[in-house]
């Protein structure tokens, strides 16, 4: 059975358990890498990390978007949004349609 991790600062994620999520707190991007593929490794199908977290490790996060799982989605932290979250699915829509039908392009 899959399932879903959630990586970024404490603050950002504690909340995430409560819904039953694996949660993960990291800042370090070393770290955060090494989590990552472990994630990916051990059947987690979708792995939430936050914006400014991905940011730190974009190389790594970029290495998974063309594979089926896992799906890796940025979630704004505390210290608020990047706006890196809604551009990742901006590009997923307009890779899999062919074209940007969310603001019209």
């Amino acid at each position: 059975m899959y399932k879903i991790a959630v990586i970024g600062d404490w603050d950002s994620i504690y909340g995430f358990g409560a819904l039953g999520l694996d949660t993960f707190p990291l800042t370090d991007p070393i770290e955060a890498t090494k989590k990552l593929r472990e994630l990916a490794d051990n059947d987690y199908a979708v792995i939430y990390i936050t914006e400014s977290l991905a940011s730190k490790i974009k190389a790594e996060v970029d290495r998974y978007r063309e594979l089926r799982l896992p799906a890796i989605i940025l979630i704004p932290g505390v210290s608020g949004n990047t706006g890196d979250g809604i551009m990742a699915v901006r590009k997923s829509v307009e890779q899999a349609v062919g074209s940007d039908i969310l603001f019209g392009k």
